[in-house]
């Protein structure tokens, strides 16, 4: 049963390297993401946010995903190392200087950009991973991918638990994240490119720089229609589910920021587990069966979680955070096989641009919701259905890509 979490035995050392410095995208983009979302009440008392505009304000920042099309765009055509470095230095900048932040449209701002570099870095990561590895490790590396991105999520619930006493409290936590992000990049100076990149960029004749969509709508209209209907209806209400987590738990349970610290690190440590379970599980039983039931579990949990309390919490605050994991790595994987090589970071990015705009609606709707129901618990709870509508489109429209060779 362990076997499932270590790397797999013939895993060279030089992929080994590649995942630790390809892990670090998750890495960073879980640490900032988390610390947006315990950091939640702290922010909102720092910019005078009004309650029902809460949701609003992070959907704005979340639309940093669209200009990450662009970058897709120039990865599917120059190549993806060197994408991951300015990705990776602009990623940086944004963190450090959310700290500085002094209204809630310069939080907006700074944070889009931190979004638009994270979403890239974590699509280019995938994409780097599922073209250097074998087929039959593919699932367990990208899942190694997103157990990096649960440390990165468990350091900044550590942190956050002493948020209080560092200068300038949350925006501390920004700012102590910016220098290790730039060590990271100088040591990926000598990543090496991606080698089926470089097979197709000798084989192929130069494109027009809209090729890769013509060749999505002309020849994979199927198939980006089922991944990207999957991650829109999923992160529709996963996204107001993770970012109020940390708000329920202190407004209506009355747990300190030690407490919500000590619970996203508990938590969080066993749902990790997650990432490189599905990862190896799907690449033996299958992606399909794999998403379709972490799906349903999902939704499961998140409305349990919403209407429980006492031991309870953490426990479907675990499995809902563990399901998470699972269905990410899965969609992650699917997006890189389902397509080509020359169009493969474009299709990965419109998959993300339509989980983004979904989650950017459910945040936006999320506040109406709270107008009209009374309680973000209750709105969350009747949101969370939506994850089950993807179910039938894994079983109808996906096709299985566990173990396939790639184009």
């Amino acid at each position: 049963m362990f076997r499932i979490f270590v790397p797999p035995q013939d895993l060279s050392a030089t992929h080994k390297t590649l995942l630790l410095l390809l892990g670090a995208a998750f890495f960073i983009g879980q640490y900032d993401g988390t610390v947006l979302s315990l950091a939640l009440p702290d922010v909102q008392a720092s910019f005078n946010i009004p309650e029902e505009d809460l949701g609003k304000v992070i959907a704005l920042a979340r639309l940093g995903a669209i200009p990450a099309i662009f970058l897709a765009l120039l990865s599917d055509r120059i190549g993806r190392r060197r994408l991951l470095l300015i990705t990776l230095i602009g990623l940086s900048v944004a963190t450090g200087l959310t700290g500085f932040t002094r209204t809630a449209e310069e939080f907006v701002i700074v944070q889009l950009f931190a979004r638009g570099f994270t979403t890239a870095e974590e699509i280019l990561a995938v994409i780097y991973v599922l073209e250097m590895l074998p087929a039959r490790q593919r699932g367990w590396g990208v899942g190694f991918l997103a157990a990096m991105g649960g440390l990165g999520s468990g350091l900044a619930s550590l942190l956050y638990g002493f948020s209080e006493h560092l200068p300038g409290g949350w925006r501390a936590l920004y700012v102590l994240a910016a220098l290790p992000i730039l060590y990271i990049a100088w040591l990926r100076r000598q990543l090496p490119e991606s080698s089926m990149f470089e097979q197709h960029t000798e084989d192929a004749a130069p494109k027009s720089v809209l090729q890769p969509f013509k060749e999505i709508f002309h020849h994979h209209r199927r198939a980006m229609l089922a991944i990207g209907s999957i991650a829109a209806l999923f992160w529709f209400q996963v996204s107001s589910s993770l970012n109020f987590m940390s708000k329920y738990l202190q407004d209506i349970h009355d747990y300190s920021t030690q407490q919500v610290s000590l619970l996203f690190i508990a938590a969080g440590s066993v749902a990790i587990l997650g990432n490189t379970l599905a990862g190896r599980l799907s690449d033996h039983v299958g992606r399909r069966p794999m998403l379709a039931g972490g799906l349903l579990l999902n939704c499961v949990s998140f409305i349990a979680f919403y209407n429980s309390s006492g031991f309870l919490l953490p426990l479907f605050w675990m499995s809902a955070l563990f399901t998470f994991f699972a269905i990410d790595v899965i969609v992650n994987a699917i997006s890189g096989e389902l397509f080509p090589t020359h169009c493969r970071s474009t299709a990965s990015t419109l998959r993300t641009l339509f989980a983004m705009f979904a989650s950017v609606a459910g945040l936006a709707i999320e506040g109406s919701l709270f107008n009209i129901l009374g309680s973000h618990a209750t709105a969350l709870s009747f949101m969370s259905l939506s994850g089950l509508l993807a179910i039938p489109v894994v079983w109808l429209m996906l096709r299985e890509t566990a173990g396939s060779e790639l184009d």
